[in-house]
This record gives structure tokens, sequence and C-alpha cells, in this order.
């Protein structure tokens, strides 16, 4: 029976690599596209880079937002140091962060091939696959080459467990400081990383509870250290950003949603991911894995309905699915399963060699992203696919879920030019300019003011008033105001209305920027 299937799976295997791989070529031309772009993609991205500027001056960006010039940053500092450098030899840039992301994916893929390969006794080509598949979300793609910490604090946590499912039970000392120091660092990244810390926590406890509350508090030690450090060295200025600022409204049909897509995108390997949960549940014993998707899944997954988050706010689930779906896979194929009588291993190892790659084809298919134009016209044709989001680009996910962000597309000659365009338009006036995305003033050479959802979220929590920022508005102290989704707290907005107006629009990355001009209040 094996000698039967051995050359149909060779071709399915071969056909499941090929479609991967594709995925993974479409994502390194994406990467290489956004790294070229000198201008915010996603919104906010300038932020990031201000923030990564402030820290190369040895400064911290967690600042009153009542004076001039009204910036703040609601993000840990771990990104933004590594970054740091890049600004003493390159200046204020986009190319560095996004390049640090897309590298922090590759690795984190790396750590996932690693995983299975480790764990389900060298089952090489289930550990490609695997991590491919990583690489090859919707979401992943989305996030990986952006300048945002996500990515970053998404490999901080695979490479943390990876390690810790293999260092506490062989009681690795130094391994288990490497991963639980490799877990602070992704919490000092990004917040959200939080998650990940309790489920390795409570595994921890579920496998030697002495151990674990000794590694536990030491733990809590080094990150608190850090915690209060911040706050004394900013004044409280940490608590306030970082802390108070990121209580967001949480939106129900924005997590529905973004639930059913996750599910629609990656079924074919969540299916296999549950499937082992279930088995290590009433068979086998629960790994930290299993812990790990399950938390990143359920606590991620509702955290990405609140106001500002969205789809990659799945990411570590996708990697904790990916890591559970191929040890199931090398599991099944190595016969290292405990089965009712009435399903042999065997004949069910013998299915699988089929089945697998037949999964992983599907899941190619489900989480396809491609341009639609030039020399992917007929790779389009021949799989009926027709752009959706863009006149030239075809996403599966599309843009009709809340939250899914609308990026992914290559940008073109004309987005650069549109960029420049309003870069001319701030060195045109020799005042302050007030922007929603700080890469225009940087790339003009003017001082960043002000971080528009910053002061929008510090405004919902009580803590912002903007005395100084409104009296400037109304006394028209800012030569443009260049808005995009009117983030600024309402009553910004209204003093921005009441002195400026909107006299020209310039359209890039698929986006309206608004160019606001002070009005002519004497009626001349």
């Amino acid at each position: 029976m094996k000698a039967k299937l051995s050359r149909p799976r060779q071709i399915l295997m071969l056909a499941a690599t090929a479609a991967l791989l594709f995925s993974f070529f479409v994502y390194c031309l994406y990467a290489a596209n956004l790294i070229a772009f000198p201008y915010d993609y996603d919104q906010g991205e300038g932020f990031e880079v201000h923030d990564t500027v402030l820290f190369s001056r040895g400064e911290l960006p967690y600042r009153d937002t009542e004076v001039f010039p009204f910036y703040a940053s609601n993000y840990p500092p771990l990104f933004h140091v590594m970054a740091a450098p890049f600004v003493w030899f390159f200046g204020p840039a986009y190319w560095y962060g996004r390049l640090l992301g897309f590298l922090g994916s590759l690795l984190s893929a790396a750590a996932i091939s690693y995983a299975v390969y480790r764990d389900g006794k060298r089952q090489r080509w289930i550990a490609l696959l695997s991590g491919l598949a990583f690489l090859c979300s919707n979401f992943v793609y989305h996030i990986g080459p952006l300048y945002r910490q996500h990515m970053m604090m998404v490999t901080f946590e695979t490479l943390a467990l990876v390690l810790l499912a293999s260092a506490f039970p062989r009681r690795d000392r130094r391994s288990i400081a490497i991963a639980l120091l490799l877990l602070i660092c992704a919490g000092y990244t990004k917040q959200l990383a939080a998650i990940s810390a309790l489920a390795a926590i409570f595994w921890m406890f579920l496998r030697a509870p002495r151990r674990a509350l000794a590694w536990t508090s030491a733990f809590i030690i080094a990150g608190g250290t850090i915690f209060i450090g911040l706050n004394i060295v900013s004044a409280g200025q940490w608590w306030l950003q970082a802390v108070v600022a990121n209580v967001n409204d949480f939106i129900p049909d924005q997590a529905f949603g973004l639930y059913t897509l996750w599910f629609k995108l990656h079924g074919f390997l969540l299916i296999p991911a549950i499937i082992l949960l279930v088995y290590e549940t009433y068979v086998d014993r629960l790994s930290l894995y299993s812990i790990w998707f399950v938390a990143t899944a359920l606590l991620g997954g509702i955290a990405s309905g609140t106001w500002g988050a969205g789809d990659s706010y799945f990411v570590t689930s996708i990697a904790a699915m990916c890591i559970l779906s191929g040890n199931l896979f090398s599991r099944i194929v190595t016969q290292n399963l405990l089965l009712p009588s009435i399903l042999p291993m065997a004949k069910v190892s013998a299915a699988a060699a089929i089945l697998i790659p037949l999964l992983y084809l599907g899941y190619a298919r489900a989480t396809l992203k491609m341009p639609t134009d030039g020399g992917f016209q007929p790779i389009a044709d021949l799989l009926a696919v027709e752009a959706n989001i863009r006149e030239n680009f075809y996403d599966s996910a599309t843009f009709d879920v809340g939250g899914y962000a609308h990026i992914g597309y290559f940008l073109s000659p004309e987005d650069h030019a549109a960029g420049g365009a309003i870069v001319d338009l701030i060195r045109a006036t020799d005042k302050s300019v007030l922007s929603e995305e700080a890469g225009f003033t940087m790339a003009a050479g003017r001082d960043v003011v002000t971080n528009p959802t910053q002061l929008r979220n510090l405004h919902l929590a009580g803590q912002f008033q903007g005395e100084q920022l409104i009296e400037m508005i109304e006394q028209q102290e800012f030569g443009l105001v260049i808005l995009r989704a009117l983030f600024y707290p309402p009553p910004v907005l209204e003093a921005i209305d009441q002195f400026y107006e909107h006299r020209e629009s310039v359209h890039m990355n698929g986006f309206d920027y608004l160019i606001l001009y002070p009005k002519n209040l004497n009626g001349d």
C-alpha cells in the first residue's frame, strides 16, 4: 500500500510546496515594493519612525501631550530601540523598520519549522510546509513588512515558546531563562504579548508547580522592574500613554467578522490543529502549543475587536496553529498516535499521506493573494481570479470585514509621485504643519506635531484637554492641515473645520489626503 501511495504522495507534496512557495514569492515582492516606499503605507507607520528617531537621540516618546508638539506614543520601546542605530547612519526612513519586520517573519517561520522538525521525528517536508504556511497567511502577509512592532513581538513570542517547550521538561535552566527573557522582550515590544506570557506560565504550573512558581516570580520581578523604571524616568507618562491610553472601545461586529475570516482563510490547518488539541486533552497531555493556541485565539481574537486593532491580533495564534497542525501530521505519518482499534494506525497513515498535501493545497488556495496584471496575468487566468481590492490585485479575504487592514496591494510610481507632491506643499509653507501622518513632515525636514490616534485615545479616557493645540489652530499657526481618516479628537476636528478650509486632495495609496489651508477670516 505504501509503495502505491509513494509516487502520488510525492507529486502532491511537490504541488503543495510549489503553491506555498508561490505565495512566499508574492510576499517577498510585496516586501521589496513596500520597503522602497518612503511614506506611510499603513496609517501610523510614520509615528513609529518618529519614536525611533526620538530613541536614537536618547529621548523618550512618552510625553505630555498638552504642550507643543503634543506628541506621545502608546507603544513599548524595544522595537524602536532595535531600529534606533539605523537612524544614526541613514536618518529617518521607513525601509529599515520594514526590513526588520520582514526578517522577523522569516525568523518566526524558521522557528515554526524547527519546532515541527524537532517534535515530529524529523519530518523535513512537513516542517518546511508548516513554516511556509505561516508566511502564506493573509494576516501575516499584511503585517510582516510594515514599520510596526507587531511582527517582532510575534517573533519573540514564537522563539520563546519553541525554546520553553523543550527546555522546561528537561530542567535546562539556561534555556528556560532565555525563553522567559524573550517573553519579556515580546512584552516590551507590544503589550499584547501578555497573552503568550500567561499561556507559558499556566503550562509551567501544569507541568511542575513548584518550579513554575520560582521561574514566574523571577519573570515578574524582571518585567516589573523595567516597567517601574520606565514610569520613573518618564515622570509617569509611561503609565498614562502606554496603559491608560490603550483602553479602547470594543466593537462586537468587528471581532465576529475577524473570527469568521480567520476560520475561512485558515480552516484547512485550523481543523487539524484543533484535532490535536482535543487528542491531547483526552488521550495525551496538553502541550505548551495547545495552551498557547487556545489563549491567543481566544484572547487575541477578542482583542481584535477593539478600536484600532484588526487582523494582526490573530498572527500569534496562526504561529501556534502551524506548529500544532504540523505536529499532528508528523505524528500521523510516523504512526505516533494512540487510536481506537477500529482505526488501524497503518491505514490512517496511508490515507494521510494523500490527505496532508491536499490540506496544504487547500490552504494555499484559501489564502491566495497576488497581482493580476503583468507577468502574473497568465497565473491569475489559470486560477480564475480577478482583481477585487484594487484594479490589479486579488486578495481572497477581500476588504469586506471591518478591522481587516486595507493594505496588501503593491504601490505604483503614481503613489510615489503623490507622496512627493504632498511633501512639496509642506515645503512651500514656512509654518508648522499639522498632519495625520508623520512621514510627509519628516520628508520635508519639519518637526512632527501630534499623534492623532494617541490624542483621540487620551481624549476618550478623559486625559486630554488640548487647550494649547486648539488655540494654535484658532490662531492659524499651522500653514497646512493634512487629514486622511479624521482621527483627531472631536474638539480638535471642530476647531480645524472652523478655521481651515479644504482646497485640494491628493490621492495616494488608495486614499484621498485632504489638504486644508487657513481660512480668510477677514473676508478679504
